[in-house]
This record gives structure tokens, sequence and C-alpha cells, in this order.
């Protein structure tokens, strides 16, 4: 709880900061957009930080975003009507997790080799998808392609992204309610079910949770397949909000931005501990502090340097909390 509400505090100080930077900061089309962005990451985010918590990591996650992303525009391109595309492509997510997983936990590979390799192998399949060009929705809706795809497109940009046809301008916040809807859910599944006590345990000790009789790579697995489902979709989300996606960049880096939300959040990067709340609260932090650096006027190559650092001052943070809990038992 000390975690929780550190992030909480952290979070109304940059607020804070924002509203004093610049007037056009506290906007309603701002906060808007600050608190879409926020959505956008806490899926990737709760993705992380699941994987994280069981005791496992992902690499592969920003690949899968960009894959997700040229392959719903691909898609579309070629016919599929866009509600179908979405499932099919959140549906190639699913199996990429379970390609993952099984390769780690039937072969007893390591997570972090296999979803490095998967990082590399998923960008480069994006960019066989469109032999390296950009895909777009503008490429989808010309009107000799598939006109009869615009109106299906406008109602899944407003129901998923908060844009309204024909001014694309955001009006609410969509992403953010599609995550706060996903974090109810898996708030539930991850506090109130066995299933939450069993991916706890095996973060803690995989093998005290083995000898305990719990199918260790079986749920394992389910937080691969879980997690790469979440980042194909967001991958989607990213081509309805933004209209195009470059296979060589989209999603570029968001599996060390949704770590570094997730144990700001307060999951252990040792595995066992964390909250859906503090996921939550965790994930708003880089995209408030992206928009600060924006009204501050600091150059965007500083913004690295503050992820590395804020990611580390999270993981020294939390080795130091260990310790002091285990002197303390000790």
């Amino acid at each position: 709880m000390k975690r929780v509400a550190g992030v909480l505090a952290l979070l109304v100080v940059m607020y804070a900061a924002l509203f004093a930077s610049n007037p056009n900061a506290a906007s309603q089309s701002n906060l808007i957009d600050v608190a879409n962005r926020q959505g956008f990451y806490g899926l990737l985010t709760l993705a992380a930080g699941l994987m994280v918590l069981s005791g496992g990591i992902d690499l592969s996650l920003g690949s899968v975003v960009g894959f997700g992303a040229v392959l719903f525009g691909v898609l579309m391109k070629n016919g599929v009507p866009p509600p179908v595309a979405l499932v099919v492509t959140v549906s190639a997510g699913t199996l990429i997790g379970l390609l993952q997983g099984s390769l780690v936990y039937g072969l007893k590979l390591q997570s972090f080799l296999v979803t490095l390799c998967g990082m590399f192998v998923f960008r480069g399949l994006a960019r066989l998808l469109t032999g390296g060009r950009e895909v777009g929705l503008q490429q989808v809706l010309r009107p000799e392609v598939h006109p009869e795809f615009q109106s299906s497109i406008e109602a899944l940009k407003t129901l998923l992204v908060g844009k309204v046809a024909p001014t694309e301008e955001l009006v609410f916040p969509a992403m953010l309610g599609v995550f706060a809807l996903a974090a109810v859910v898996f708030g539930a599944v991850l506090h109130g079910t066995v299933y939450g006590r069993y991916w706890r345990a095996i973060g803690y000790s995989e093998s005290a949770a083995r000898y305990s009789g719990i199918p260790v790579g079986r749920y394992r697995v389910l937080t691969f397949m879980i997690g790469s489902s979440l980042a194909a979709f967001a991958g989607c989300l990213l081509l309805l909000n933004y209209g195009t996606a470059k296979p060589d960049n989209a999603g570029q880096n968001l599996e060390l931005e949704a770590i570094t939300g997730a144990v700001l959040g307060g999951v252990s990067l040792r595995g066992g501990e964390g909250t859906m709340i503090g996921m939550a609260l965790g994930a708003a932090v880089l995209p408030l502090l992206y928009n600060l650096v924006i009204f501050l006027g600091i150059p965007d190559e500083v913004i690295p340097v503050v992820v590395g650092l804020t990611l580390f001052l999270g993981s020294f943070f939390d080795e130091v909390v260990r310790r002091r809990g285990a002197a303390r038992k000790g």
C-alpha cells in the first residue's frame, strides 16, 4: 500500500506541475489525449505486469503491437471487414503467446531468450507483410478499394478510441475506458480467484508452487497468451488512433515502458508481488511525463534518460523494500 500511495502522490505532483507549466495543459482536448494515452499504456502495463508477477518477462510486446497494427491494416486492405480483422488480429496475438509460452515451458527455454528472439521475428514479419511500407487507413478507405468499410471503421474509432468523424478529434478517452474494463476484469481474476493466487505463488517460488501441485507451465503459458493478445489489440488501437503504422517502429520500445509502468506500480521484478490498482497508477506515469516534457519545452532526447532512470529507481526501491522485509522476518 505504501508503494501505491507513493505513485498516487507522484501523479498528483506531476498533474500540478503540468497545469502550472502552460494554460493550454489544462484544456479539455489535452486532458482527453493524456487519458487516452494512459489507457493505451495501461493495456500494455497490464500485459507486462501479469507476466512479471508470475516470474517471467516478455520482451516481444512492442513488436507484437507493431505486428498487430500492420496485420490489422493488411487484412482490411485485402477485403476482411474491420470487426473480423480485429478479431483475427487479437487471435493471432493469442497464438503468438501460446507459441512463445510453449517454447518456454515445453522446451524449458528461458523466457528472456525466447521473447528477445520474438522481438526481432515479429518485427520482421510486420515488414514482410507490407514489404517495409507504411500501412494506413486511407489505403483501406479509398473509393476504389473498400468504401463500404468506412462506417465500420468509424464505429470502431468511436467505440475504442473516442474519435468521431468527420472531425477525427478525440471527444472522449475511450481507450481509458477500455483499459478500465480490462483492469476490473483482470483485477477480479488476480485478487479474487485461484488463478491470481497461483500466479503469485509461481512468481514467488516456482519450485514451491510445483511441489504444491500447481500446474506451473499451464498458468505461465496463460500469461503469455493474455499478454500477446493485449499487445495485438493495442496494435489495432494504435492504427485506429493514428491512422497509419510503420512496420519499422510501430510499438517500438513499448515493452520496456510497460515494464517500467508495472514496476512503478509495485510489481516486483523478482515476481510474486503486485496489485491491479498499482499497475493502473504506474501506467499513468509515463504518458503524463511525456506530456509534461512537451509543455515544459524539454528536448525529446531527454525522455529515454528519464525513462531509464525511472525504471532504475523503481527497481532500486523494490530491492530496498524486499531486503528490509527479509531483515524484519529474520
